[in-house]
């Protein structure tokens, strides 16, 4: 149906860690070109290995950021994803579809870092080196602290910038 995006299943091929984008802007760094990256609104959504999710905890645990709230969450298996719209499809109005044109999918999800076109995306996806990741594949830990940092910072900011609330 014209309109409803198309649903990504995570877990099978990549995980998704999902962070305010003034967070993940810092983390860029730490992706090799190839690993995609997408932006809806104000999120960014960075793929990461399949299996990811289920580490994030015990990662932040031993990072010590487990105690702390942060801005982050990652979604793994059983979880869904919009599908980023292609990239090309937003620069001319004849090159986008009729739903896009008419405005139906304002706000979707582009690539900010599209995937290579018929490549294998699992290569560059950051992962747990330990966890039989390539020495090519970014690590997921230094992605991981880059990002909960950026979110503490984030966090702070905002507090400060908050009237002090007097008695």
């Amino acid at each position: 149906m014209p309109g409803i995006p198309v649903r990504l299943p995570l877990g099978l091929r990549f995980d998704v860690l999902d962070v305010p984008a003034e967070a993940g802007r810092s983390a860029l760094r730490h992706l090799v070109p190839g690993s995609p990256v997408a932006l809806q609104g104000d999120r960014m959504r960075l793929l990461v290995a399949a299996g990811s999710k289920e580490e994030l905890p015990g990662l932040l645990d031993w990072l010590e950021w487990g105690t702390l709230a942060l801005d982050l969450t990652a979604v793994g298996e059983g979880g869904l994803m919009e599908a980023p719209v292609p990239p090309g499809w937003g620069s001319t109005a004849r090159a986008r579809p009729p739903s896009i044109r008419s405005g139906v999918l304002r706000g979707a999800a582009v690539w900010l870092r599209p995937p290579g076109p018929g490549c294998e995306v699992e290569a560059s996806l950051p992962t747990l080196s330990a966890l039989g990741g390539g020495g090519d594949a970014p690590d997921l830990v230094r992605l991981l602290n880059t990002v909960a940092t950026q979110c503490h910072r984030l966090r702070l900011r905002r507090a400060c910038a908050q009237p002090l609330a007097l008695p």
